[in-house]
């Protein structure tokens, strides 16, 4: 049987445009067009990116109800309301927390936020109940430092009928050439985490505000 000219590429072309249009839609998970494109805070301290994911979600309270959440994110502290389970196969020790600790509210410029024991990423700007921005990498010139810089901003917009929108940034800038190699998988291993950890978060919010 003779094929059909012009199906061949056609069938050749789809595979790598289904995989761009899916990277597309992990760096966006559940963004609006204006929020992937709206400057956020912590933009100004990582100009020069090489990727970028905004990831956000609808949560049904105010951004007071939001913040006391994000302001106690960390190993040993709130955890990360994701796959706890997946995390601690990497030893990182993560329990999320279920509700809010006051011991843990008190968050500050300077201070570290551990992803592991090992591990932390330093908070660089605080303005509850609005933004939480961590920094990671390593200063330039470092050898023994990441391949890359790292910015990882969390910030709660009030929307209507007192609702808000919890929008999560990832910047990634690129130290070395063969950096991508690292970052690229490491960007869908934080998809599948972090729409979990936004999911996590708009259901703790929503039952310590209806009391379930």
């Amino acid at each position: 049987m003779r094929r059909a000219p012009g199906r061949t590429p056609i069938a050749v072309l789809a595979v790598p445009l289904g995989l761009l249009a899916a990277r597309r839609l992990q760096l966006r998970w559940g963004a609006t067009a204006a929020e992937a494109a709206d400057p956020l805070p912590g933009d100004d301290l990582l100009p020069g990116t090489d990727l970028v994911a905004t990831r956000a979600i609808g949560i049904p309270a105010p951004p007071e109800a939001v913040w006391p959440w994000l302001a106690q994110l960390g190993q040993g502290r709130g955890g990360f309301y994701s796959y706890d389970r997946l995390e601690n196969l990497a030893g990182c020790e993560v329990h999320s927390a279920d509700r809010i600790v006051e011991a843990w509210q008190s968050i500050a410029v300077g201070d570290d936020v551990h992803l592991h024991p090992a591990v932390a990423l330093r908070v660089v700007h605080v303005e509850a109940p609005r933004a939480l921005v961590l920094a990671g990498g390593a200063p330039a010139g470092q050898p023994d430092g990441a391949p890359y810089d790292f910015i990882w901003a969390f910030v709660v917009a009030p929307a209507a009928q007192g609702r808000s929108r919890l929008v999560v940034r990832e910047r990634y800038a690129y130290r070395a050439p063969w950096t991508a190699l690292v970052v690229e998988p490491l960007a869908l291993v934080s998809f599948v985490m972090t729409q979990r950890m936004l999911r996590g978060i708009r259901d703790r919010v929503t039952a310590a505000s209806t009391g379930r």
